[in-house]
């Protein structure tokens, strides 16, 4: 299969409703898919967000960086498949998203060359995933009403975004979101970089004194806040997810080396693709730590890439954050995995299995 040509599409949907965090509050999906096309007719495809304020990309630096992959990857074959993912690390530094949708289209390349599914072509054998949904930083009625609704669609985990100007505030939310929860679900709390360590532990001991039980805090503190983590992993019952720390395995060990966090939260549009997301969570799994897969605001493209990833790794990822498709009010891509609600089922189809 010789590389002919690489294009970029802008991809619009809607969603159900505004996808608020403490960094920021997005009305629609805008991302951008990569489509590699072979001189023998086949294509490979891949998709990345652009959320500048964690990973420095734009939509126009995206396609710039696109652009700079087209020189080096154009008429080459991809059965030369381990060259041109060294390319793909080496030639620029950073635009980790960038990455993460042109390794993707060669992943789904390779796989398509080989008749496998790419799951297969990683190593996976798990096809069935349940995900957690987010439940977006509102008001408190809003919240309630948000988490009751995903309940009735058959959720068993809510990822609640927490992070307003006020922890105590915080609290009031999930205090009244826990009060409507059956036991059996899982409340998982994201922060996404907002607080200080001292808030946090305020945050948790308030919570823990209330028996609210919450399966784990995800990013509480800055993202180079390696030694908050620890303070606060160190000083309660509450596990620790690190997110916005973990960009490469190089972040991976640091952070495991240093006792700063219980769990990783793994996603491709920061660490810059499946290769890289595979050596985190062997590292992880090393340090006998489970791992999160998951997602920006992303789409159908991007969410079954990650899903193939998450089979290969099945053992030590076991928490999976990849409620993009659930999120959006309508899509026009075809094909790949099932999606109803929490229940993800992947294709058998080869590559990623999705049509452009």
């Amino acid at each position: 299969m010789i590389i002919e040509s690489i294009e970029t599409r802008i991809f619009k949907a809607p969603l159900k409703t505004p996808f608020k965090t403490a960094l920021r509050t997005v009305e629609a999906l805008e991302d951008v898919i990569v489509i590699i096309r072979t001189k023998n007719g086949f294509f490979g495809v891949g998709e990345g967000a652009t959320p500048a304020v964690i990973t420095g990309e734009t939509i126009g630096s995206f396609i710039a960086t696109i652009e700079h992959f087209k020189a080096h990857l154009i008429g080459r074959c991809v059965e030369d498949f381990n060259a041109l993912l060294t390319i793909v690390e080496k030639s620029i530094l950073h635009n980790s998203s960038a990455k993460s949708a042109i390794e993707s289209s060669l992943y789904d390349l390779r796989a398509k060359s080989l008749n496998l599914p790419l799951y297969k072509l990683l190593g996976g054998t798990q096809i069935e995933f349940r995900t957690d949904i987010t439940i977006s930083l509102d008001t408190t009625q809003k919240m309630v009403s948000d988490s009751q609704e995903a309940l009735e669609l058959g959720y068993e985990a809510l990822k609640i975004k927490i992070g307003t100007k006020s922890v105590k505030e915080d609290f009031q939310k999930v205090l009244a979101i826990s009060s409507i929860l059956p036991n059996h679900i899982a409340l998982r709390l994201d922060a996404n970089q907002a607080y200080t360590p001292k808030e946090t532990l305020w945050l948790l001991n308030a919570l823990e004194k209330k028996s609210i039980d919450i399966e784990l805090i995800e990013q509480p503190v800055k993202y180079d806040d390696i030694m908050g983590l620890k303070f606060i992993k160190e000083r309660t019952l509450t596990p620790v997810l690190a997110d916005e720390a973990v960009f490469s395995a190089k972040d991976a060990i640091k952070l495991l080396e240093a006792g700063a966090t219980d769990y990783l939260n793994i996603k491709l549009a920061k660490c810059g693709g499946i290769t890289e997301a595979l050596k985190i969570a062997d590292i992880a799994n090393m340090y006998n730590v489970k791992c999160m897969l998951g997602c920006m605001l992303e789409g159908v493209v991007a969410i079954n890439t990650a899903l193939h990833v998450a089979s290969a790794r099945a053992n030590t990822i076991t928490m999976l954050d990849l409620d993009g498709v659930a999120l959006l009010k309508s899509h026009d891509i075809i094909g790949g995995a099932l999606f109803d609600e929490s229940y993800i089922r992947l294709s058998d189809k080869i590559g990623l299995g999705v049509e452009i």
